[in-house]
């Protein structure tokens, strides 16, 4: 079939969908849309204001995970698919040396704000090793056969390898298993879709109970507060799991290239939790990869009921670009030494080791820049646990000052029974 055919068919089939989609009844919409929150000196504000691309944290394994919407395409007249092109890419390179995720949302493409066919080729093609390298996995949520469609166009020149990424979610509920949804940031029309989607088919709406509470266990190490940590540990102010993993990398993987940077299985994750939660002993050695410690402890920060540095520092962290350069490092430690003593202690304990991976990044390639974007999301998030991609920037640039000058900003305050690296 020749490339004319290939292209009529998606067409046929998007209408199809639609059809399909009008059978449901009205078009989903979420009433009045919020008011986007990106700077107009964003360089891509003309895109980024409508809220397609969002960078949503961590899935199981550690990894970035990036949404796509389509329901928030604007009409193919409203928007320059050149530019969307360049705005992906401007969001993706910020991540794709580290191994990441995509969702992409497909309810909500239409005739009318579908990109060609030809610019989805001239895509794929942009998108070259460096992009599909350290991607891990793409999720497909509410595929139709439009999707089926373009696989047949586009199998040709996808690898197998590629391929085996792909995988179709066919509602909601499958992504619960992958990743932490209550951490998405999910447009209301695709979560009304489901909805209907589920009504249907005559599927009830899952509803996710939050478990009986229950006292953590006294050798708990994930999942509870500092102070929880620090009465169970005879008052040590840094957690074991902390020490372990800092000691570890600090004496066999500073010079590792990509620490931080790849994801592991969330088996071998979960086996090391549990291990630690038990009270029993963890050997990294028997794991025989560096990349295990470094994601135990990047996973520690994240699941901390509070961050590290507190709801209450959230707003000061995102005016950090408001401030003039020169003074921004002075404004770190102002924010920095009003955080309670036990979190200081913990946050000066990791900035130090992060300083000491900076500081080797000749070997490790891990500047205080790659740290940051790393680091910036596991020790400060907003009380709804849903970041923003705009409110990225301020935190990571407020990392990046931690890590760049550690001594400057810590060296003034010092708290009984700390310890350093």
């Amino acid at each position: 079939m020749d490339p004319i055919d290939f292209e009529q068919l998606a067409e046929i089939e998007l209408r199809k969908d639609e059809e399909d989609l009008e059978s449901l009844g009205p078009p989903v919409t979420s009433g009045e849309r919020k008011a986007s929150d990106v700077c107009v000196n964003h360089p891509y504000y003309d895109i980024a204001r409508h809220g397609i691309i969002h960078v949503v944290g961590d899935d199981n394994s550690g990894r970035k995970v990036i949404t796509f919407s389509c329901c928030r395409l604007p009409p193919c007249h409203e928007i320059d698919h050149a530019r969307l092109l360049g705005y992906l890419k401007h969001t993706l390179d910020q991540y794709v040396e580290n191994d990441y995720t995509l969702i992409y949302f497909h309810y909500g493409l239409n005739s009318r704000n579908k990109p060609s066919l030809s610019w989805l080729q001239s895509a794929y093609r942009e998108f070259d090793r460096k992009y599909k390298k350290n991607l891990k996995a793409l999720y497909i949520v509410h595929p139709t056969n439009f999707i089926k469609v373009l696989w047949n166009i586009f199998k040709p020149v996808i690898s197998h390898k590629f391929g085996k990424k792909v995988l179709y979610m066919k509602d909601l509920n499958d992504l619960r298993d992958h990743l932490k949804f209550n951490r998405l940031i999910i447009p209301n029309e695709v979560l009304k879709h489901d909805e209907k989607l589920r009504v249907q088919k005559g599927k009830p709406t899952p509803t996710v109970k939050a478990p009986p509470p229950r006292p953590p266990l006294p050798t708990q190490q994930f999942g509870v507060n500092l102070q929880y940590l620090k009465n169970k540990h005879d008052g040590a102010l840094i957690p074991p799991v902390m020490l372990q993993t800092v000691s570890y990398l600090k004496e066999k993987g500073l010079r590792t290239e990509g620490l931080f940077r790849r994801s592991v299985s969330v088996h071998i994750i979960k086996d090391v939790q549990k291990h630690y939660n038990l009270g029993k002993p963890v050997n990294f050695d028997d794991y025989e990869n560096i990349h295990v410690p470094a994601i135990i402890l990047k996973t520690f920060l994240r699941e901390l009921p509070d961050p590290l540095l507190t709801y209450q520092s959230y707003s000061p962290i995102q005016d950090i670009i408001l401030v003039e350069s020169s003074l921004r490092v002075t404004r770190c430690r102002q924010v920095v030494h009003k955080l309670p003593e036990h979190n200081y202690a913990v946050l000066k304990y990791l900035i130090c080791f992060l300083h000491m991976v900076s500081r080797e990044n000749i070997y490790n390639k891990m500047t205080s820049s790659n740290l940051a974007c790393i680091f910036g999301l596991n020790l400060i998030w907003q009380l709804d646990g849903v970041p923003s991609l705009t409110g990225l920037v301020p935190v990571n640039t407020f990392t990046e000052l931690l890590i760049e000058f550690y001594p400057k900003i810590f060296s003034s305050r010092t708290v009984v029974g700390e310890i350093l690296p």
